[in-house]
């Protein structure tokens, strides 16, 4: 058993550096401290809930750019019709419902950096469109044909590996070259679990300021099952489960009764032995998880989402 009740201190400041003691995570933040001083553009690469923005957090934070503007842009929710004015701006009356004129991000970005989060995602149009930007550092609001130079720099995030899809026709090659002068990996949860106990106190500490408690620990037991586990939603599904338990818990100390069904289930499907591989009522609560999992992944770990991919309600999720 490993003594993981270390006394939790009060601060109620969020989450500003990269937490961990794992060999990934030291390279990381040396990595992070490097490029973070130079205009490079930087791809961060990881699975969804891995910290790709608290990455991108930091190398703003730690640049020369720091106090300068820091703008993000969810590259999923552009379509192909919003996507020049938001990226670029638009002038009055250049369009039906063009009433005033409005800059785009990457111009109230400049000076600064602008965040492409789930770059993956962009359309075709979009990338073309995002590939001249970075070749020609300006910018051609919609309805103007004089472009306006920018000095921004960019730091790209996605949960899809960008060199296959490159490879494969789903994403443009050139683009691709562009935006990983840099490139930062960020390994999931579950490869650097040394990290788990680390994290665990960190947001159980944020939390008792949220929710104004008092937890001071983490039970052997309870920490046990929480390393065991292989987080398929990596640090934010880790987070909530820490959320909830806070709140959940009735004495100063997070025990096992306080943790999620699942968590217990999954520790339980590891010591299965044989002859239940055929009890039905065993099989559809794991098929059910599995289920949940995949549909809270598919969410990013937004439950109304999630509750309606799955069809039911979400306090029932």
């Amino acid at each position: 058993m490993r003594d993981e009740g270390m006394a939790i201190q009060y601060q109620c400041d969020e989450v500003s550096n990269i937490l961990g003691k794992s060999e990934k995570i030291r390279e990381i933040c040396r990595l992070i401290g490097v490029v973070a001083k130079t205009k490079a553009t930087v791809l961060v690469q990881g699975e969804s809930g891995t910290g790709k923005e608290l990455v991108a957090n930091a190398i703003h934070a730690h640049s020369l750019r720091a106090n300068k503007p820091f703008i993000k842009v969810n590259c999923a929710a552009l379509s192909d019709t919003l996507l020049e004015s938001e990226l670029f701006g638009h002038r009055k009356g250049s369009f039906t419902g063009a009433f005033e004129s409005r800059k785009g991000r990457f111009e109230l970005a400049d000076g600064g950096t602008i965040l492409l989060d789930e770059i993956g995602n962009m359309s075709f149009p979009g990338q073309a469109k995002l590939l001249r930007v970075l070749q020609e550092d300006e910018i051609v609001p919609v309805g103007v044909s004089t472009p306006i130079k920018v000095d921004v720099r960019v730091i790209a995030t996605t949960n899809v590996m960008l060199k296959k899809a490159s490879e494969n026709g789903a994403f443009r090659e050139d683009l691709y070259y562009r935006l990983s002068v840099v490139t930062i990996f960020l390994p999931p949860l579950r490869e650097r679990k040394e990290d788990i106990p680390i994290l665990v106190n960190r947001f159980i500490q944020l939390d008792n300021c949220r929710a104004n408690r008092k937890i001071k620990k983490v039970s052997n037991e309870a920490m046990d099952i929480l390393v065991s586990y292989n987080w398929p939603g990596n640090i934010r599904e880790l987070k909530n489960v820490i959320e909830n338990a806070v709140i959940m818990e009735s004495t100063d100390t997070i025990q096992v009764s306080s943790l999620p069904h699942y968590l217990l289930t999954e520790n339980r499907q590891k010591t299965i032995p044989p002859e239940h591989e055929f009890n039905l009522k065993m099989q559809l609560k794991t098929y059910e998880r599995q289920l949940i999992l995949k549909a809270l992944n598919k969410a990013n770990w937004v439950k109304t989402r999630a509750s309606k991919l799955l069809g039911i309600d979400q306090r029932n999720l």
